[in-house]
């Protein structure tokens, strides 16, 4: 299995979160199955940081707007980077490694926020563009938007799965 394979989508995003589905029913062969919705198919560690230092091909912020419907701007915000760096990085082909591991933790939150939602996309993505009392009133993805803001979202969401509402 290829490091960076990207797999072409039948029909707009419906591929991907359709093999999200189905895992989620039938379980991720891999710890890493949130790749899934930037159209990777690595779910190995080793292989994951491979496609990670070597950087995502510029497909993998395509197939993650594709598959999230978030607006690209919004995107953008999430991984921190301006849209003037976006086309570069379209010229280019590739982003850079810290730049690929910034889409990696957006696809890893959309994917806990689906998981949470049990894979109904317009339920999670709601939620994530909402504001959470429990996030002091922001919305999951502003704080996305650094590490430690991301943690704080997932540390929600595994309270939520457990019931403990906050």
């Amino acid at each position: 299995m290829a490091a960076t394979s990207l797999a072409a989508p039948t029909r707009g995003d419906s591929s991907d979160i359709h093999r999200f589905r189905a895992f989620l029913h039938d379980g991720f062969p891999g710890a890493h199955g949130y790749v899934l919705l930037l159209g990777l198919d690595t779910f190995d560690l080793p292989d994951l940081l491979v496609a990670l230092a070597k950087g995502f091909g510029y497909g993998a912020f395509e197939r993650l707007q594709r598959n999230t419907g978030l607006p690209v701007d919004t995107l953008l915000t999430l991984v921190g980077l301006p849209r003037r760096t976006l086309t570069r990085r379209k010229v280019e082909g590739r982003f850079l490694p810290d730049e690929s591991d910034r889409l990696l933790r957006a696809s890893r939150l959309v994917a806990r926020a689906l998981e949470l939602f049990e894979g109904d996309l317009p339920a999670a993505v709601d939620w994530l563009t909402a504001a959470q009392p429990a996030l002091g009133g922001a919305t999951p993805l502003a704080l996305a938007s650094t590490d430690v803001g991301a943690r704080e979202v997932e540390r929600l969401i595994l309270r939520l799965e457990h019931g403990v509402f906050s």
